[in-house]
């Protein structure tokens, strides 16, 4: 069950998304961002986020996967469409499986804070059951995998219904700005 809700999101909700954003771990937060600039083409990711090769590696290893995710977009299950379930679960896991797989998403919420903007509310249904699926394959340590499944609480893995409403931040890299210089 879908809850819609009619009305544009107001400041609270932009200010309550800035809080859980900062709230996650600088490495996190980098991630995010990485994230979305290769998602949406914003700028040139591994110019922007590649300090060396392996990350720059990992940068265009990510291109090749997100490419997946328009697909994904258009291919979204209503809550209770089964019948469209395997081609949008499968890419779903195995998009989260690399990005869990980057070690940089540390719990279920900036997992769900990063997949609510690749994707939108509409999968917000099927990010608990993707993040425990990818969370349990064998790429990942046991002790990572103990720790990624345990951040998802009991609330967020049996939600009654979710929101549709879209989410209103969406973090991106700030050049730093000399003050001395501009003053």
């Amino acid at each position: 069950m879908i809850t819609r809700t009619s009305q544009p999101a107001s400041g609270a909700m932009l200010i309550s998304e800035m809080k859980e954003f900062a709230s996650f771990p600088k490495a996190t937060q980098r991630y995010v961002r990485r994230s979305l600039d290769v998602a949406y083409g914003r700028r040139d990711p591994i110019e922007c986020w590649a300090r060396d090769e392996g990350e720059a590696a990992s940068i265009r290893a990510q291109a090749r996967l997100y490419k997946q995710l328009d697909h994904l977009r258009l291919q979204v299950p209503d809550d209770s469409g089964l019948d469209m379930i395997e081609p949008f679960i499968g890419m779903l896991i195995t998009v989260a499986a690399f990005d869990l797989g980057q070690d940089r998403l540390h719990n279920f919420a900036s997992y769900r804070f990063l997949y609510e903007r690749l994707i939108g509310a509409a999968a917000r249904p099927w990010l608990p059951a993707a993040f425990c699926s990818a969370a349990a394959l064998p790429h990942l340590h046991p002790d990572r995998r103990r720790i990624l499944l345990q951040s998802i609480s009991e609330s967020a893995a049996t939600a009654p219904g979710w929101s549709s409403r879209e989410p209103v931040f969406w973090p991106e890299w700030v050049e730093k700005v000399d003050l001395k210089a501009a003053a």
